[in-house]
């Protein structure tokens, strides 16, 4: 597997979740040798649904404060 963000080599990989409240510790996932990112199903998941900001409102807000 490629790594997404510096397309280095990642390999399989076992973490622990010491706050996890589900009662699952243990979990596998992807590791990139060259950068640390990790995937697993819930990060590609949530990376698949997360919407884009809404910058142009930002923008209203922080100009309508500087006034």
């Amino acid at each position: 597997m490629e790594c997404p963000r510096c397309n280095g080599v990642m390999v399989q990989d076992e973490f622990e979740d010491l706050k996890d409240d589900t009662g699952s510790l243990h979990f596998k996932g992807w590791r990139c040798l060259i950068c640390g990112e990790i995937l697993d199903p819930v990060i590609e998941h949530n990376r698949g649904t997360h919407r884009e900001p809404l910058l142009g409102r930002a923008r209203k807000k922080f100009a309508t404060q500087l006034s």
